[in-house]
């Protein structure tokens, strides 16, 4: 496969998982084709042309040539200077690495992460918040994320991986739509009764039985075993954590659980307030989860996968 060709891959399987579902896609992608159109001339050069198709600002081609072939690839939940050289050591060794694939973002993608978040708006609505207030709350939170990346040293690795030859991209957003859609589907099918039944139901998956033996597997945040599930919302995707507020909202959607890769300690006060059960599924094991649905597709062309900074490979084909 080619660079170009993986990128697309990624971003037509995100678009096929976005709990949002493709009618909203299409409205944002329409609605930056009408900001692009009214761009100012001179303004033209720095607007990305990518998000013309691509709805996700956290997934790009970093660097490199795009139509360079790729028969092995070293992915990555971070990739970092360090990966970036255990790359080239790898290389030096004899190991071939023509494509270097992050989950998280890096360069240009790490400081557009904050608009991603507004797709949180629209999965929150899918489950019946209103489109008005979901908007509203993810507002500041959106801002605060910008202020909180803008700062940061973004292109440390991407300059690391132009110096030694390698192309580099990272798949966030896709990734995170993937596994969001794999767990509502086993939600579906399991239909688990009790918080106790949706911590079992995570433990048959074989990434999160794997994150238990390295003391990251699921567990209760808040809420006892024996409550009932209820309604239950994945909160894996859209960027980051979205606004405090959030959780209330959901419970006056109905929602009783949250399942959620990561969640920080005021949010976890928030949802305590709301009586919402609480389940951290894990962040590295989630994430794995996501990737290798996508690695299968692309180990299915003949790539070699080399997986490492915390992917624990699980091959569905």
């Amino acid at each position: 496969m080619k660079v170009r060709e993986i990128y697309e891959l990624a971003i037509q399987m995100g678009k096929k998982a976005d709990p949002r579902g493709m009618a909203e896609i299409e409205k944002e992608l329409a609605n930056n084709k009408k900001e692009y159109e009214k761009c100012p001339e001179e303004e033209k050069e720095y607007f990305d042309l990518e998000c013309l198709q691509n709805p996700y600002a956290d997934s790009r081609i970093l660097a490199g040539d795009e139509n360079a072939e790729v028969k092995s690839l070293m992915v990555g939940v971070d990739l970092e200077i360090g990966e970036v050289l255990l790359a080239d050591r790898l290389r030096e060794k004899g190991q071939a690495v023509d494509l270097l694939l992050a989950h998280h973002p890096e360069g240009k993608a790490l400081a557009a992460l904050s608009q991603v978040m507004a797709m949180q708006a629209g999965h929150m609505s899918a489950y019946g918040v209103l489109p008005n207030v979901a908007e509203s709350i993810m507002g500041p939170r959106m801002d605060e994320v910008k202020r909180s990346v803008s700062g940061n040293n973004h292109n440390r690795a991407v300059d690391a991986a132009k110096i030694l030859n390698f192309p580099f991209m990272c798949v966030h957003t896709p990734a995170d739509n993937m596994v969001t859609n794999f767990l509502y589907e086993t939600i579906d099918r399991e239909k688990p009764q009790t918080v106790a039944d949706v911590l079992e139901m995570l433990q048959a998956i074989p990434e999160y039985r794997m994150a238990r033996k390295i003391n990251a597997g699921p567990r209760i945040l808040a809420g006892k075993k024996e409550n009932t599930a209820g309604k239950i919302y994945v909160d894996f995707t859209g960027g980051t954590s979205g606004a405090t507020e959030m959780m209330q909202k959901l419970t006056d959607a109905g929602v009783s659980t949250i399942v959620c890769m990561h969640m920080g300690e005021k949010h976890l006060e928030a949802a305590k307030k709301a009586y919402l059960n609480v389940i951290l599924a894990g962040h590295m094991s989630s994430d794995s989860i996501g990737l290798n649905l996508f690695l299968d597709q692309i180990e299915k062309n003949g790539v070699q996968i080399i997986p490492v900074s915390g992917v624990l490979r699980v091959k569905r084909n």
